[in-house]
Parts: structure tokens; sequence; C-alpha cells
């Protein structure tokens, strides 16, 4: 079955990763308040999950460099969990 309740799983990635760049985003934002200075260097410190070196392929023609990395931080998983939480209320 390609359905999660009633919708594509398509659809719930799409919100769980923009849920994770809008968490990471509203971070970084908040990051330089006064007031929250005591407990947003908890929220942004990020911890790197996985992380391939970027490779280069030449092709003579065009060269092409790759690479990925996973390194959540607090405010993207608040972020995937509020995604979550849309998707299926939506």
């Amino acid at each position: 079955m390609s359905k999660f309740g009633g919708r594509g799983y398509g659809m719930c990635i799409l919100f769980v990763i923009i849920g994770a760049i809008l968490g990471g985003i509203l971070g970084e934002l908040l990051k330089n308040v006064p007031s929250l200075e005591g407990v947003m260097p908890y929220l942004v410190t990020t911890f790197p999950v996985f992380d391939m070196a970027p490779v280069t392929i030449d092709l003579y023609v065009i060269r092409l460099t790759v690479g990925l990395a996973f390194m959540p931080n607090l405010m993207s998983m608040l972020g995937i969990v509020v995604a979550i939480a849309l998707y299926r209320r939506y």
C-alpha cells in the first residue's frame, strides 16, 4: 500500500522536510534574541548523524562534486514533530 492515512508517502516526506528546514531557520533567527540566550545554544547545536565527504567525478567536460550531510538540531527536530502533527490534521 502506498497510502498513509489516505495520503501518499510523498506528501508526508514533503511535510517532514519542510518542517525540518523551517525549524532550523527559526532556530537560527531566534539564536540572537537576548531573552532566549540561555536556552538557544542547546536548541541550535547540531548533531552529526550522517556525513559523507564530497566526491568529485571528472568527466573532462563536466566536473561534478557531490556530498551529503545530515546534521539536525533540536529546533529542526521540533519542526519535524510539528510537521507530522500538521500532516495528520491535513
